[in-house]
């Protein structure tokens, strides 16, 4: 199908569809319930900036930065950028070690609900089968369809299957090897790998350099491709399609993207950054940080398992599974879910770090996970001394929490009081669920601590639900259930 005829189809699915490209028609978006029941998905950055494994998955970007790092790096290790480009990684990007079905087993244990590969990054090398661009990883590299083998074997082990697209930012990712003698070098066409390496905009101006309506209607027709072919379930969008060129085109692929859930008699949803979107039409998504408080709609954090990359590289600064199963507890009881990312090697294997991160996170959850899966918020998040800051890029400090810091979760009559640093001494303090609380003022059945033997001892006073143990010790949280009546 030519482009011409891709868009005219995608004119003719908004016509016909129930959604209409404007914020009142997305208005109507519901989170699909299997989405706000997941709580846990596992983000995926895996592509050509894998092979360097330096610096970022910036790297196509910084490597042409006369200076930078990356550029430093990329002159000792394979050459100048005129005679070795990042196009150049394509033939060595052969994923000889990738095994769909390893990954899965792997999400699977690790207690994840959604796998969301990113499914072409700033660079512009496509991970799937395109008619778009011929370079993809069927046409060049290992030629096969990563993404359709992903897909495939995610929904084997019953794993939601998502996608992400980062291609906006494509306008301007390669711009800088434009200033100095490179491979990149005029004149550049619709098609080309590096097109359209356009000046670098001002990230704050909502409006300066806007795209041209070429590379807007190739972004759009890229999404609908995703969409058609692959039938995600959650379509991710990383920034810049918040500035104002982008609205129209955001808007179509929202309708397009919408009505073909309906087709399929599956609920689907968009995550978005920067109010690219009104909100109630879409599912926003904080990037490497959190809320403070308990938000009355359903949003996601997006955060990696190593501080300082996306992707894989050798000198990764990896978090702890405690940290990050702490961050699951506090954004899943502010009615959030957590979009975990790990960066594959190259070749397709996963690090052992990424995966022994992943295995502990699972093994909390195969003993906690009923405080987290299928549940909701309670009439408070929690409560505790330690204020976590709000906003992005606010998880490079590991959060120092203590054991007054308690989540809560409910689900039917069941109350989940999530311990987030369990104390030596054993005695925890609900202050929450005192006698005559203004939070609860209903009866208290029993109390059970998950994956302990031990029945703790509990008494209500004025003050506080106080609960003491004997025998419960770790440094990760403990959960304890109660049940109301």
């Amino acid at each position: 199908m030519d482009n011409n005829a891709y868009l005219q189809k995608i004119e003719a699915t908004i016509t016909e569809g129930k959604y209409k490209d404007n914020w009142n028609s997305l208005s109507a978006f519901q989170v699909p319930e299997w989405y706000k029941n997941a709580k846990f998905g596992i983000f995926i950055h895996w592509g050509l900036y894998s092979i360097p494994a330096y610096d970022s998955e910036w790297y196509s970007r910084n490597m042409y930065i006369e200076g930078s790092k990356a550029y430093e790096h990329h002159l000792a290790v394979y050459g100048h950028p005129k005679e070795f480009g990042y196009k150049d990684f394509i033939p060595m990007f052969q994923a000889e070690k990738f095994n769909a079905d390893e990954w899965a087993e792997l999400f699977k244990k690790a207690g994840a609900r959604y796998v969301m590969p990113v499914a072409e990054h700033h660079d512009g090398f496509q991970m799937y089968q395109s008619s778009i661009s011929h370079y993809n990883t069927v046409e060049m590299g290992p030629k096969r369809d990563l993404l359709k083998e992903m897909k495939a074997a995610y929904e084997k082990q019953e794993l939601t299957f998502c996608v992400s697209s980062h291609r906006a930012e494509h306008w301007f990712f390669m711009s800088h090897g434009k200033k100095f003698d490179s491979d990149i070098k005029e004149p550049l066409a619709r098609g080309d790998f590096y097109w359209p390496a356009m000046p670098e905009p001002d990230h704050h101006d909502l409006y300066g350099s806007p795209p041209s309506e070429e590379f807007l209607e190739d972004w759009l027709i890229r999404c609908c491709e995703l969409v058609d072919q692959y039938q995600p379930k959650v379509f991710y969008f990383d920034w810049w399609i918040q500035t104002a060129a982008f609205k129209p085109y955001l808007k179509k692929f929202s309708a397009y993207y919408y009505n073909k859930g309906e087709e399929w008699g599956t609920p689907v949803a968009i995550n978005y950054k920067h109010d690219a979107f009104m909100l109630g039409c879409a599912v926003p998504d904080v990037e490497r940080g959190q809320f403070a408080d308990l938000k009355p709609y359903f949003w996601q954090t997006d955060t990696a398992v190593a501080k300082n990359s996306w992707c894989y590289t050798e000198n990764n600064d990896y978090k702890s599974a405690d940290e990050i199963i702490r961050d699951l507890v506090d954004i899943v009881s502010k009615n959030g879910s957590l979009l975990l990312n790990i960066g594959p090697k190259a070749d397709g294997s996963i690090p052992d770090e990424d995966r022994d991160i992943l295995l502990a996170i699972g093994k909390w959850l195969d003993v906690n996970g009923e405080a987290i899966y299928d549940t909701t918020f309670w009439r408070i998040y929690g409560e505790g001394p330690t204020m976590v800051k709000e906003g992005q890029f606010t998880d490079g400090n590991t959060k120092v929490f203590t054991s007054e810091d308690i989540r809560y979760t409910v689900k039917e009559n069941i109350l989940y009081a999530t311990v987030l640093a369990y104390p030596d001494n054993g005695v925890v303090h609900l202050n929450a669920l005192k006698e005559n609380s203004h939070h609860f003022q209903g009866l208290i059945k029993d109390i059970q601590v998950l994956g302990f033997d031990e029945q703790p001892e509990w008494n209500r006073t004025e003050n506080a639900l106080s609960i003491t143990t004997k025998n419960v010790r770790s440094t990760a949280p403990i959960v304890f259930k109660l049940e109301l009546d």
